[in-house]
């Protein structure tokens, strides 16, 4: 080998190596974003942030005034009643608050229960200088309180739990939060069998799934559960399930009387037969 041609392999190899190390420079910073760009330089703002750990235990009061301004009314105006507190967050697999679980009970007699509230709902109102210093208000009334479904979280396994079951093996429905304009919620106890038998019975959605076939009583004459019939044409056909009092809705006015079941007819078909 000519001293020419050693001097040329060396030339080659030192520009190897110089190409190969900007290369590795270049790389450095794409290889670091590509690993670091699900962390954010985020700074905690008590303005606009709120750590979830701050709002388990927070009292929550229900008022029909608008807070919206987030302003503090004065004392002897402020018409607010505390249902309870937050025990639980809800997130969303995208990440956002869903809802707030807040026990609700041990006032105006309604027993303790749980109950979801959208985080939208939730109106922080200042009680101070400080970003800390608040009320959660949510504009509803107590009859609302009284009315809204009960949460049913991920740990509930309604397979498992024999309360939730009839005797015909049918899981039991949660009644449906519905209002409808002129309407208003009628009390079981005011209720006879000869006013719910043939009422229209309707899903969440306003649908007309049904009617009331008839009542099935206690030994002690009190109404137990109604007989849905399903389906069906001029009587044949139908599909017959019989649900407690308290999975449905009742609405009336002037004597009109609407039935409402969380569930659709479809669903309501696939229930267990009552074959009484």
């Amino acid at each position: 080998m000519t001293v020419s041609s050693r001097q040329n392999i060396r030339s080659s190899a030192r520009i190897f190596l110089a190409t190969a190390a900007t290369a590795l420079v270049l790389a450095v910073p794409a290889y670091a974003d590509g690993h670091t760009a699900a962390f954010s330089d985020m700074e905690f703002d008590a303005e606009v942030n709120l750590n979830a750990s701050e709002l388990i235990g927070s009292r929550v009061y229900v008022s029909e005034m608008d807070m919206s301004d987030g302003m503090l009314p004065p004392e002897n105006e402020r018409e607010w009643d505390d249902i309870g507190e937050i025990h639980e967050v809800v997130l969303t697999r995208a990440g956002d608050v869903g809802s707030v679980i807040v026990d609700v009970g041990g006032f105006l007699g309604i027993g303790e229960r749980e109950v979801a509230i959208d985080m939208s709902q939730l109106q922080f109102v200042s009680d101070g200088e400080d970003a800390d210093e608040y009320f959660i208000v949510v504009r509803a009334s107590v009859a609302g309180v009284e009315d809204a479904p009960e949460y049913r979280g991920a740990n509930m396994e309604m397979e498992a739990d024999t309360d939730m079951r009839d005797a015909d093996e049918r899981v039991r429905l949660t009644a449906p939060a519905v209002t409808r304009e002129g309407y208003e919620p009628a009390e079981i106890e005011q209720l006879t069998a000869e006013m719910l038998t043939g009422a229209r019975v309707y899903s969440a959605a306003d649908e007309d799934i049904g009617e009331v076939g008839e009542l099935l009583l206690t030994d002690e004459g009190m109404i137990d559960r109604a007989v849905i019939d399903v389906g069906g044409f001029l009587g044949l056909g139908e599909h017959h399930v019989a649900v407690t009092m308290e999975e449905l809705t009742i609405l009336q006015n002037d004597g009109d009387l609407r039935v409402y079941i969380d569930a659709t007819q479809e669903t309501l078909e696939a229930q267990p037969e009552y074959e009484g």
